[in-house]
């Protein structure tokens, strides 16, 4: 029920609806109610003056209740629905709250506001996958809402997918320069993906906008001028491959001219001789082109790799006795002592340091087993970054971090892993044994 109105002279329903809004846009809430709560008193049938009382209360029960009378007194009254939804949101009760907006979504797939409120419910709920699809939505009904865009971007970042924020967001950004909370986003996503320098040039637009810092940019550009944030993240390799992996095949056979399969097939033949149901992993396994050539050896191929869209390629194939989505240094170490071969083409270029790949691996094999990989071949110590987004290593880097681990190089050689413009790419491609006589570093 309504509070009390204020005794006082009789007004109609016009005068009280004109002095609560009066009351309401001057941010006099409690005068607000009032006056729509002695409309209701007047008029019990009006879901207007029921929609307004819960619009004056902003939130919790006592908005729900309010905007559960408009909807019963009147329940033709689309907006009252939409009010009840959102009440129900603020107020917790988020498994109503959806039901609510599902309900309305059902009616009116094209309603924004429906759609941005159900995301933010699910979200909040927990269910990150459903509330993005609803983001996806509420943004494509209304591309230039930055406030819908900047939540979808969240979203999009939470789920691994940080270069689509910021192909979201930059746009936006274009479009409304002086918006600090969209370049402070757009740098949050450039962090995510391990880009330090673009993402303290949107970060210092964000702080030069935000004279008070409100958005907390200072500390993050601290941190990134003292060098934190250079490596590449799994959320980057993952997004990258994501939306490759329909034209992968064909690009990279085509146009790079990708040899890393063969080269090291070849060089497993040549170390271990003719061999027959091993048990073979493939560690960022793509499309699957690397079980092509090993399955033949394999009495159990196994792969991972971060993209499920490529994933879902090398499965398409059947040729693999399991696949998973995952990172390869955790895939590794779940199952020690188990693998006779471990196979990565063309995918340490996306780490840098490589002693953690090269500890699980000699954990993972069993005595005797081997590791075949490939790298790109750096004329600098240690690795470097190139400006294509890939490492480089060191010959004396990968010999000395292999070793370090308990692994003995039984063969490494230059090769040429693939083309970049028509030519041809330096790398290193090496196959690295857990000796059966040693045990294991820990």
């Amino acid at each position: 029920m309504p509070p009390e109105p204020v005794a006082g002279p009789a007004a109609d329903i016009d005068s009280l609806f004109q002095r609560g809004y009066d009351r309401l846009y001057a941010d006099d809430s409690t005068g607000a109610v009032r006056a729509f709560a002695a409309a209701v008193c007047l008029e019990p049938g009006h879901g207007e003056a029921w929609a307004a009382l819960a619009e004056a209360n902003g939130g919790g029960a006592a908005a729900v209740q309010a905007y559960a009378h408009a909807v019963v007194v009147d329940p033709g009254g689309w907006m009252w629905r939409v009010g009840l939804a959102e009440a129900l949101r603020l107020a917790g009760s988020l498994n109503d709250a959806i039901a609510a907006y599902r309900e309305l979504s059902g009616e009116r797939a094209d309603s924004a506001i429906v759609r941005l409120g159900h995301a933010r419910a699910l979200s909040v709920a927990g269910r990150p996958a459903e509330a993005l699809a609803e983001y996806r939505e509420a943004v494509a009904l209304r591309p230039d809402d930055a406030e819908a865009a900047l939540e979808l971007a969240e979203a999009l970042t939470g789920s691994g997918d940080a270069l689509a924020a910021v192909e979201l967001l930059q746009p936006l950004s274009r479009r409304a320069p002086d918006d600090a909370g969209l370049h402070h986003a757009v740098g949050r996503a450039w962090i995510a993906l391990r880009e330090p320098e673009k993402a303290l040039t949107a970060l210092r637009r964000a702080r030069d906008l935000d004279a008070e810092d409100r958005l907390g940019a200072a500390p993050l550009i601290a941190a990134l001028e003292a060098g934190e944030g250079a490596d590449l993240s799994a959320a980057y390799v993952r997004a990258l491959f994501d939306r490759y992996a329909d034209r992968f095949d064909q690009d990279l056979l085509g146009k790079l001219g990708y040899a890393a399969p063969e080269l090291l097939r070849a060089a497993v033949d040549r170390v271990i001789g003719p061999a027959t149901g091993l048990r073979v992993f493939d560690l960022g396994c793509g499309t699957g082109l690397a079980g092509i050539g090993f399955r033949p050896l394999a009495g159990f191929l196994a792969g991972v790799d971060l993209s499920p869209r490529m994933v879902e390629k090398a499965r398409e194939r059947a040729l693999y006795d399991d696949l998973r989505v995952g990172d390869v240094v955790a895939a590794l170490e779940e199952v020690p002592e188990s693998w006779n071969l471990l196979v990565a083409a063309d995918v340490l270029v996306y780490l840098g340091d490589l002693a953690p790949v090269f500890a699980a691996s000699a954990k993972a094999l069993v005595p005797g087993g081997r590791f075949a990989a490939t790298v790109e071949r750096s004329a600098e110590e240690g690795f470097t970054l190139g400006p294509t987004r890939r490492y480089a290593h060191a010959e004396a880097y990968v010999r000395a971090t292999a070793e370090a681990a308990g692994l003995t190089i039984r063969l490494m050689e230059h090769c040429t892993p693939r083309r970049e413009k028509g030519v041809g790419v330096p790398g290193l491609l090496f196959v690295a044994e857990r000796p059966a006589d040693r045990p294991q570093i820990a």
